[in-house]
């Protein structure tokens, strides 16, 4: 009887390794292309192993923060654990907000870090954090290394936590002296089984029940999350509404899971304000939450009246929130229960008010592909982006104002081609994150949106791209301010305050750090200036001025379409 092969693999040793050298043996076990970091003193080992290998790149950066931001966006983009290293201490702390954000958006990200060595631990000593402490909160799972019998494990158990549904970071911490120690060779050569994860499908009966539901809604909404985009659930999505005659309305993380060219895409949901997503979700008797997390879309801001029935659609089962009530629960792999509901089903009648609303939505749209003021309309400078872009394209969105208009008006055709972080929403994510996913996907056409404010927090990471001859494309929407904080102050009190700072000349930044800068003084040359930067072939700096007047006009004007809605 012939012998199933196990899934394992040896590692052909010729003289006896340690356990830095043992921890990228088993990173190599994992497919880990490349691990983003700095290097350190107490980390010099585990550089000394990473050198080595003929597997993995390591990717230097400018600074710790820019190391988990690109792992995160990798992780995002892969679904493969981005890796990111850093040294101890105040190196370590640095790696702490990309950490958070691929915890809080769902990213896959395992996170390495020295630690002082063992005989100190218990001291008071130089650059010494309980880093096991400090990574506690902000990730899956932490675990130091102390016996080299437990590197295998501790690494594939960091992969399977980060990856595994719902994704997130974990953290290794290894002190300086236990690097350093030797692996017996059965130890080492042992690597650990990495299983395919069978599908599990939920049960029948929940099946039938939220059949029934949408079977007698009148009104039913589909509200998409991130986890259908994770589940790759996008062909079964889009068939399940144009099959039913069900309008979809997507979160900032999961724009593109319907393609804005379906006649039931209603666009995405989440600006502060009540927009018109946000009408059509009120007017729903049953909301199937597609994949949907809390994180993305607190259920205060759609479900405050508690007067909706609540279908839970995803992999995992619904969180815990007073205004998150499902009806009946569907836990399972996303595309096969939207078949099996859409087979118990008939088309609904076409949603005509839904579809009066979008076409409102289209209208006022369309009004600003002529617009030529200036400085420029974030609704024209996005609509020239949308022009410059394919459809599987990708924008890496940063946090502030910015992110608000390129939810509301960057149109998405597939899923993964606008990332926006709305789980933790961290700023400065938008230049070390095109990085990556121009290394994930070198032929596509990669552009950074990020405000002055978000660019300035890690613009030094252009002298990665440089130096790694990446040619992202960076489009910095310059205000002079912190534009999201002055908008909420200008709402709430009518002036703002503390928000506004001078900048750098971008352009002569840019060069100077041997990137090419270009100035938009006219709205019309945006898209000459796109098309040239992107076909440079070499990294690229865009200032373009932000007409953010536009915010609170945006305020009151969907104000108006409140009252009027209302009617």
């Amino acid at each position: 009887m012939k012998q199933e092969k196990k899934n394992t693999e040896e590692i052909n040793i010729e003289e006896p390794v340690n356990i830095a050298q043992t921890v990228v043996k088993a990173l190599e076990h994992e497919n880990v292309e490349y691990a983003f970091g700095i290097p350190g003193e107490e980390n010099l080992d585990f550089l000394e192993a990473l050198g080595e290998s003929e597997k993995i790149k390591p990717v230097i950066v400018r600074h710790e923060q820019g190391a988990a931001f690109m792992a995160d966006v990798y992780g995002r983009l892969t679904g493969k654990a981005g890796v990111c290293f850093a040294t101890l201490g105040p190196r370590a702390t640095n790696l702490i907000t990309g950490v958070a954000d691929a915890n809080g958006d769902g990213a896959p990200l395992v996170a390495i870090t020295a630690q002082v060595a063992t005989d100190k631990i218990h001291l008071t000593s130089h650059q010494y954090l309980d880093l096991e402490c400090l990574f506690r909160p902000i990730t899956k799972r932490t675990k130091m290394v102390m016996r080299p019998e437990s590197v295998n494990e501790i690494v594939r158990m960091s992969f399977k936590y980060a990856e595994n549904e719902r994704p997130g970071a974990t953290h290794i911490c290894i002190p300086d002296d236990v690097a350093k120690l030797p692996v017996e060779e059965g130890v080492a050569r042992k690597l650990l089984n990495r299983p395919k994860l069978q599908k599990e499908y939920a049960d029948v009966s929940n099946i039938e029940h939220a059949a029934a539901m949408v079977f007698k809604a009148k009104n039913p909404v589909i509200l998409v999350g991130h986890s259908a985009v994770r589940s790759h659930a996008a062909e079964a999505l889009r068939a399940f509404a144009e099959n039913l005659h069900i309008p979809v309305v997507n979160t900032m993380m999961a724009k593109g899971i319907i393609s804005y060219d379906s006649p039931y895409s209603m666009w995405t949901v989440g600006i502060p304000q009540k927009d018109y997503p946000n009408a059509i979700l009120d007017r729903a008797d049953v909301v199937l939450a597609v994949g949907y997390d809390i994180v993305e879309f607190a259920p205060v801001k759609w479900n405050i009246k508690d007067n909706h029935e609540i279908i839970h659609i995803d992999s995992r089962p619904a969180h815990i929130n007073k205004l998150y009530q499902p009806l009946v629960e569907v836990v399972g792999d996303i595309s096969y229960s939207l078949e099996m509901i859409s087979n118990r089903c008939s088309a609904k009648e076409e949603p005509l008010e839904a579809m009066k609303i979008k076409a409102m939505m289209v209208e006022e749209d369309a009004g600003y592909a002529e617009d030529y003021s200036f400085p420029v309309k974030p609704q024209k400078i996005l609509h020239d982006v949308r022009k410059a872009l394919a459809p599987d394209d990708i924008v890496i969105s940063d946090v502030g104002a910015n992110k608000m208009w390129v939810a509301r008006h960057y149109h998405c055709y597939q899923p993964n081609t606008c990332i926006i972080s709305n789980g933790f929403a961290t700023m400065g994510i938008a230049v070390p994150g095109s990085i990556a996913a121009k290394m994930v996907y070198p032929q596509k056409r990669i552009l950074a949106i990020t405000g002055d404010g978000g660019f300035m927090m890690n613009s030094q990471e252009l002298e990665t791209a440089v130096r790694y001859e990446i040619p992202i494309v960076v489009l910095i929407l310059r205000d002079s301010s912190y534009g999201l904080i002055k908008w909420k102050q200008e709402d709430r009190f009518g002036r703002h305050f503390f928000v506004d700072f001078a900048n750098p000349d971008f352009v002569k930044l840019a060069e100077s750090m041997h990137v090419k800068g270009y100035r938009v003084e006219k709205a019309e040359e945006l898209p000459e200036i796109l098309e040239d930067a992107f076909s440079s072939g070499v990294p690229c700096v865009i200032d373009c001025p932000v007409d953010y007047a536009e915010n609170t006009k945006l305020t009151e004007h969907l104000k108006e379409v409140e009252v009027r809605l209302s009617k």
